[in-house]
């Protein structure tokens, strides 16, 4: 499964890229009000931080807006993935995108019919939401494995990138049902690598070996 770190700070993105657990970057409007920092700016240094797919989200709600945003924010990288919203515009949106040559990520997918027309537009990407569906006492890993049985009855090649994650538990999840790529906060990624137990075997070790008096140097 590929890791796609979901934010635009770029600090945050250069740690991870040096511990080799970005395969790509996802960001969306609210991230780049939390950055405070321009979307072109931002988006452009990214792009060149990775090889992977960049999403950049077009903000517009109309099928001309949505073409026109995404031909701008195409220009800050040969690595962005046009970012549009599930809605009829956004399909229409996302099938002439994609008929150009341009990844395109479809975002705000909350059922496996949404998925569904996605792939048939040719999307490059299709973003369930699993931690809002969770919020509403739904599994959002349910939706995961839905989207994943109708991919592989047909071949559909939209790849499958599990969103909103909001837990470690969410991305080994995500991995056994078979999603392609998961995005997730820097933290979480981060959180991936935490367990009481090592943490208690680690200061077992260290407290025998310095019984023993020894030095590895």
């Amino acid at each position: 499964m590929k890791f796609f770190v979901d934010t635009a700070d770029t600090e945050a993105i250069a740690e991870l890229i040096e511990l080799g657990m970005v395969d790509g970057v996802t960001t969306n409007p609210s991230l780049i009000h939390k950055s405070g920092r321009d979307i072109k700016e931002v988006i452009a240094q990214i792009s060149k931080m990775t090889d992977g797919p960049v999403s950049a989200e077009t903000v517009a709600t109309d099928y001309e807006g949505m073409i026109t945003e995404g031909h701008e924010v195409a220009k800050l990288g040969d690595n962005i993935a046009i970012k549009v919203p599930l809605t009829w515009n956004g399909l229409r949106a996302c099938k002439t995108l994609s008929e150009e040559g341009h990844m395109v990520n479809v975002t705000l997918c909350f059922s496996a019919n949404q998925a569904l027309l996605a792939a048939k537009a040719g999307a490059t990407f299709i973003s369930p939401f699993i931690g809002r569906l969770d919020d509403l006492n739904l599994d959002g890993m349910d939706l995961i494995a839905d989207i994943r049985e109708i991919y592989d009855n047909y071949g559909f090649e939209t790849q499958i990138l599990a969103a909103s994650i909001r837990s470690a538990n969410h991305m080994s999840d995500a991995a056994k049902i078979g999603a392609d790529v998961a995005t997730a906060p820097p933290d979480v990624i981060k959180k991936m690598a935490l367990h009481p137990l090592t943490d208690k075997g680690l200061e077992t070790f260290l407290k025998d070996w310095a019984a023993t008096g020894q030095s590895i140097l």
